[in-house]
């Protein structure tokens, strides 16, 4: 569900008739005290920067100061699991991405969440796809060529990621598993290292995101095979994507969303959802996101909750296919 542009008024109107419904529904007013927007990732991540975007935002329409709460770890399952526990009382909200919210349940064991059961959805926030990146030494100019190469070379090259169980691992399992080829993984501590890495040829390949590869394939130090998303990139439209490229039905995202705490009332949840919308669809968020690479990405709660649910289902299959645990 895509939201049209509205003037300042008529959203402070719109604004003003969904506080009026939660007043109602409750004969309490609404929000009273601060709201904590918990970011699954550190001060500096695509999370926190979404998260930061839109706290203003809410804090204006709402006169209660939205606090953000940087909540790192387990790829986002230290944030989720708060959120979990919380009261469904629209005083806690969560960013997370496709980590804490689809994959984590399968990869760590001891978990005290289920994101199917202990969430609401409220909306997409962003995606952000990742570019197939081979060192120039890598004798390979398409990802067709480097589906062939691994093929002949079974468990000999060897591809980094930013941590395991991260976008990048996955997606780069999820390629392996449809390709029936093998390669070594070599996990890092963030994006940035291993893209070190990449340059000095210390691993072969990266499904890097485009925020961490664009400049160095523009420099000339890596070269560019293909993109995961369904579709081509702004950025490098004569890249095919990696559907395009031998493997029809792939696609990996990197995305984040919004969720709240189960069982929160409709009518507040109708009201965070619109709220969150208007906040992504302004213009200083929208080129805040653009400035990261990230593509804005809004949707109902329906729709949210129904991809989460997909996602969920997809990469358990390739956890499970590829034999992957974290801890």
């Amino acid at each position: 569900m895509v939201f049209g542009k509205t003037n300042g008024t008529s959203r402070c109107m719109a604004a003003a008739l969904g506080l009026l419904a939660v007043h109602g529904a409750f004969g309490a007013e609404y929000p009273t005290r601060p709201i904590r927007l918990i970011a699954a990732n550190s001060a500096g991540g695509g999370l926190d920067l979404v998260s930061r975007a839109v706290a203003p935002k809410l804090s204006a329409v709402f006169k209660q100061q939205v606090v953000v709460d940087n909540r790192a770890g387990a790829a986002g399952s230290v944030a989720s699991e708060i959120v979990s526990k919380a009261a469904p009382d629209g005083y806690t909200l969560l960013c997370s991405s496709v980590g804490g919210l689809a994959v984590n349940t399968h990869l760590y064991k001891g978990l005290n969440y289920n994101p199917l059961r202990d969430f609401a959805p409220l909306t997409f926030a962003s995606s952000q796809g990742n570019l197939v990146v081979v060192n120039p030494s890598v004798p390979v100019k398409t990802l067709q060529d480097m589906t062939a190469f691994i093929k002949s070379n079974p468990g000999k090259l060897t591809y980094g990621s930013s941590g395991a169980g991260n976008a990048g691992h996955l997606a780069t399992e999820l390629y392996l598993n449809m390709i029936g080829g093998k390669a070594v993984h070599v996990p890092y501590k963030g994006g940035a290292p291993v893209m070190v890495d990449l340059i000095a040829g210390q691993v072969q390949l990266v499904f890097s995101s485009a925020a961490t590869a664009v400049p160095q394939v523009k420099a000339g130090k890596i070269r560019a095979l293909a993109v995961t998303t369904a579709r081509r990139s702004a950025v490098f439209p004569e890249l095919p994507t990696v559907a395009e490229s031998g493997l029809p039905g792939y696609e990996a995202d990197n995305w984040y969303g919004f969720v709240t705490v189960a069982k929160t009332p409709k009518p507040l949840l109708d009201l965070l959802h619109g709220e969150l919308v208007k906040a992504l669809q302004s213009a200083d968020v929208r080129q805040a996101l653009s400035n990261q690479g990230l593509d804005l990405r809004v949707s109902s709660p329906g729709e949210f909750g129904a991809y989460i649910k997909s996602e969920f289902e997809k990469w358990a299959k390739v956890i499970k296919a590829a034999g992957l645990t974290a801890n």
